[in-house]
């Protein structure tokens, strides 16, 4: 990895050449195919990761089984920072290799070594954290937003466009006047306009079997549309569940990296009191 390439990850863009250099000599190249888990949740931390090329997959399991992803990360992102700041800490997430990758490692080790031996940028480099917590809830909140409405509409087929409007015009004051207009037309026609020649005299029995018909074909047209909507408000749920989860995860990373930093600040100023 070159100096650029490391300046361009927001946690070392205020290092000097030199520290900028010693740091690229701490870094290990990892190449990984497309699929493959970097790491699980629950898995120890020792090293933080950044992508030169490739993507990488940040993701979660919900208690039903399912994977929600968090975010998806492209060349010049990193991750798993809290790894060289938490002794111990276990990882919270997953992360999976989307396409194939080429990573830089920095495992704690060497970046504790780096820090001893560069206090003066420890400051800054915390700095940096900080603003890129900031951006987390509005990074979660574009990955996580999908318009449901837009989504069925593009799955949307003919059957279900014309199940749609029948659903519509059936549960409107249009079809209730426009039967009643019918009903009155029909029987209008069979005892005042063709009273020597009906086509359907009293009892109406033509009439009944034509309204029969019209209603066993409209009550599943208009159940069609009705499941529709009822997938559509489940996708809704759905999204909201994602979303509500994302946040929540966000909002504990957030308060236990807030923690660390405090953590970190109250150690530097001592060591610098002591010194």
């Amino acid at each position: 990895m070159t100096i650029d390439t490391l300046r361009q990850v927001p946690l070392f863009e205020s290092l000097d050449d030199e520290a900028a250099d010693e740091l690229c000599h701490l870094l290990e190249s990892l190449d990984c195919k497309a699929g493959a888990f970097l790491f699980r949740a629950g898995d120890e931390g020792n090293a933080m990761y950044i992508i030169e090329r490739g993507k990488v997959r940040i993701c979660v399991h919900t208690v039903d089984g399912r994977e929600v992803t968090l975010t998806e990360l492209d060349r010049g992102d990193f991750f798993g920072e809290m790894a060289l700041l938490v002794d111990g800490q276990r990882r919270s997430a997953d992360a999976r290799v989307a396409e194939d990758a080429r990573l830089a490692v920095l495992s704690r080790d060497h970046f504790l070594s780096f820090m001893r031996s560069n206090p003066n940028v420890a400051l800054e480099m915390l700095t940096a954290l900080a603003n890129r917590l900031r951006r987390t809830d509005e990074l979660l909140r574009h990955t996580a937003t999908r318009n449901v409405n837009v989504e069925e509409e593009a799955q949307l087929t003919l059957a279900d466009r014309v199940a749609d409007v029948t659903a519509e015009f059936g549960g409107s004051w249009k079809f209730i006047f426009s039967a009643i207009g019918f009903l009155i037309l029909w029987v209008a026609t069979n005892t005042l306009l063709l009273w020597q020649r009906p086509f359907d005299k009293y009892p109406f029995i033509l009439l009944n079997l034509v309204l029969n018909m019209i209603f066993a074909l409209q009550a599943p047209i208009i159940m069609m549309s009705q499941n529709r909507q009822s997938h559509k408000d489940r996708l809704r749920a759905d999204l909201d569940y994602q979303l509500n989860l994302k946040n929540e995860l966000a909002l504990q990373e957030i308060v236990e990296r807030l923690k660390t930093l405090e953590r970190e600040s109250v150690q530097l100023a001592s060591d610098k009191r002591s010194e």
